[in-house]
C-alpha cells in the first residue's frame, strides 16, 4: 500500500568538505519514526553518509533504508533524506530550491567560510524550504525573497520612519488641541 503524507523529509544536512557539520535538522513527525534521535546517532549517520557519497558521481542514493539526495557546491555537501518510497523528483526539486536559493542569498558565493558567516540566513532559507517534514516551497526566488523580507522586517526600522510617525503624531495633537481651543 502506498503511504501517502505530507511528511516528506526525514532530514535536510549541509556539511563541508570534510565531513563536518555545518547544518543538520531532523525531523520526527509523519508515518515513520525518526531513527536518529541522539545527536551521537546523527553525526554517526552523517560521517557515514559523507565517505559514501564523496567520491560518487550521482545525485541520489538508497541509504540505510533512506533515500538521500545530495549536491555538492564548492567546499559544501547538502543533502536531503526521505523514506524509500519517496518520490525522487520532488525531493529533488526541494533540494535544488534550497541550493539556489543559498546560492541567491549567499550572492553566488557558496562556500563553507560564507554559509557560516550567514548561517542565520540558511536557516531561514532551510524553514522556509521544508518545515517540519513538510516541503513547503521548491521556487528559489521565492525561499531567497521570503528571508530577504523577513531580515528586512526584523533588523531595519530605518530613522526615516520612525520619524515620519513622530511628525505624524505630533500634527495629530496640534490639530486636537486647536479643535479644542476653537470650540471653548
Amino acid at each position: 500500500m502506498v503511504n501517502l503524507s505530507l511528511y516528506t523529509v526525514r532530514a535536510m544536512v549541509i556539511l563541508d568538505g570534510e565531513g563536518n557539520r555545518l547544518v543538520a535538522k531532523y525531523y520526527s513527525r509523519g508515518p515513520h519514526a525518526q531513527n536518529y534521535k541522539s545527536v551521537k546517532e546523527q553525526k554517526k549517520f552523517e560521517s557515514e553518509l559523507f565517505s559514501k557519497t564523496r567520491k560518487s558521481s550521482g545525485e541520489v542514493i538508497l541509504y540505510d533504508g533512506h533515500t538521500v539526495l545530495f549536491k555538492y557546491v564548492n567546499d559544501v555537501y547538502f543533502y536531503l533524506v526521505g523514506d524509500p518510497e519517496e518520490n525522487e523528483l520532488l525531493l529533488s526539486a526541494v533540494l535544488s530550491g534550497l541550493v539556489e536559493a543559498t546560492s541567491l542569498l549567499l550572492k553566488h558565493s557558496v562556500d563553507k567560510r560564507n554559509l557560516l558567516d550567514n548561517l542565520d540566513m540558511i536557516v531561514l532559507a532551510l524553514d522556509e524550504a521544508v518545515d517540519d517534514g513538510i516541503a513547503l516551497e521548491t521556487d528559489p526566488n521565492v525561499i531567497a525573497s521570503n528571508v530577504s523580507k523577513r531580515g528586512a522586517d526584523t533588523i531595519d526600522v530605518s530613522l526615516s520612519s520612525l520619524n515620519e510617525q513622530v511628525l505624524i503624531d505630533v500634527y495629530k495633537q496640534a490639530k486636537e488641541r486647536f479643535n479644542r481651543s476653537l470650540l471653548k
